[in-house]
């Protein structure tokens, strides 16, 4: 095995928890070292610190796999590693049969990501290192799950900084197009073959719960309040309309609701599980529209939610157009607009606005762009938001901070003339651990406001 030696200077991120060895923090290489292969890791003073695989074409040159000696990247080891991710999820996720199995880094086996959708798992190599054990890593997640098929999603483009082809495909048993998982008892198609990343983004599961509270409570906005009156000669409490009739909708009491970047829906799912009287569930891709529609029915929602198929940024500006001149218009007894001209935009508001948008900043270099974008989109969506309703917004760019993700909602917030209070604010799910030292972990960023005018 060859020996890798770090520089004296170098930060000690190591020693720290972060498993990434760059280049620049190399001082040199004793033996040869096949890529791919297995190195130990050594102080500039020889000391030993881990073993990891290489890959020299990479700026990431070495990641870690253990922190004692490790001849080689076994059936075996890998069963002993996965076994440990499964119980895991088993503590925390007890009823669940659904949940990102193997979470790289986090799990101590990086580059490597399981998502479990049941009974076929859907794999993620995106390293070299990971790459020449493919076989060995079916081979421990057939030993340990038994499942009925193991489905590969490599087609992403960090393969090719490794010097790897993208590439999709079966490695083994059955695997059907869409699998059908249980997330917060609501029922959840997933297309392993054409979905986003993996099919399914498992991070927001305990996000996509809380939004609980949000979904009741607005029936008194619209004058309806339950009150005591007589059915057949016996006292009911009733929800009652300002008119003094009775209301026969069973979500008179639920919140209007828009969902941007739903792909397949699950936050408008868990939305109408909660109660949400109408729900627009919007996206830019009819596949993602055609996914969450399915996922719909699936549940019996569909009588409560609207599909749009429409750029975000654009729906959200047209929408605001459409209220501001709703606005002058309602003044136009005192300006003398003219009123005779069609509105621009719809100008539809609503009680709670989710934005749960991709990654805008894969770089550092693309920061700046990516902090105009979560401006603009906080800033349209808040302006959608009803007096005292809610916007609830994520962000899963990691080079995003959490600190300049509420720096950029706040300035949304004075642009928009807002005053927001936050609710709650959260990272990823408990199957996405995430190790102290390690900063990449901690991409995602979650929150609520309460939004009120200023």
């Amino acid at each position: 095995m060859a020996s890798v030696y770090l520089q004296r200077k170098r930060k000690k991120r190591l020693e720290q928890g972060h498993p990434w060895i760059f280049q620049n923090e190399v001082e040199r290489i004793d033996g040869e070292a096949q890529s791919g292969s297995l190195v130990s890791v050594h102080s500039h003073n020889g000391q030993f610190l881990a073993v990891g695989y290489i890959n020299p074409k990479s700026q990431i040159i070495v990641r870690v796999v253990d922190y004692k000696p490790l001849e080689e990247m076994s059936q075996s080891f890998f069963v002993q590693r996965i076994h440990q991710c499964l119980t895991h999820r088993q503590r925390f996720l007890p009823q669940a049969d659904a949940y990102r199995l193997v979470y790289g880094e986090a799990d101590f086996l990086p580059g490597l990501v399981v998502d479990k959708f049941g009974d076929v798992l859907v794999v993620q190599i995106l390293t070299l290192g990971m790459d020449r054990c493919r076989q060995q890593i079916v081979d421990a997640l057939v030993e340990l799950l038994q499942p009925r098929g193991i489905y590969e999603r490599s087609d992403v483009s960090v393969r090719e900084l490794e010097g790897l082809e993208q590439t999709k495909g079966v490695l083994y048993g059955e695997c059907p197009k869409h699998v059908t998982i249980m997330e917060n008892g609501l029922q959840i198609e997933v297309d392993i073959e054409m979905g986003q990343k993996t099919g399914y983004f498992f991070d927001q599961r305990e996000n996509r719960a809380a939004i609980a509270p949000l979904m009741t409570g607005w029936g008194k906005r619209g004058g309806i309040e339950r009150k005591e009156i007589e059915v057949d000669g016996q006292s009911q409490f009733l929800p009652v309309n300002s008119n003094g009739k009775v209301v026969n909708f069973p979500y008179w009491d639920g919140a209007t609701v828009l969902e941007c970047f739903s792909h397949t829906g699950s936050f408008t799912l868990n939305a109408c599980k909660y109660g949400a009287k109408k729900v627009t569930c919007l996206d830019i891709s009819e596949h993602a529209i055609e996914s969450a529609r399915r996922n719909v029915t699936f549940n019996g929602f569909q009588d409560r939610v609207e599909f749009v198929v429409a750029d975000a940024f654009d729906y959200l500006r047209e929408q605001v157009k459409g209220m501001e001149q709703r606005k002058s218009r309602a003044a136009a007894a005192e300006k003398k607009l003219d009123t005779s001209k069609p509105l621009e935009g719809e100008g539809r508001t609503w009680d709670v606005v989710i934005l749960d948008p991709p990654a805008f900043a894969k770089a550092k270099t693309a920061i700046e762009g990516a902090c105009r974008g979560y401006k603009d989109i906080n800033l349209h969506g808040m302006k959608l938001v009803n007096e005292g309703g809610y916007l609830v917004t994520a962000s899963c760019s990691f080079h995003i901070r959490p600190e300049l993700f509420l720096q950029t909602i706040q300035e949304a917030a004075m642009d928009a003339g807002k005053i927001l209070r936050l609710i709650e604010f959260h990272g990823a799910g408990k199957d996405h651990p995430q190790i102290l030292g390690v900063e990449e972990g901690h991409y995602l960023k979650f929150a609520i406001f309460e939004v009120r005018s200023r």
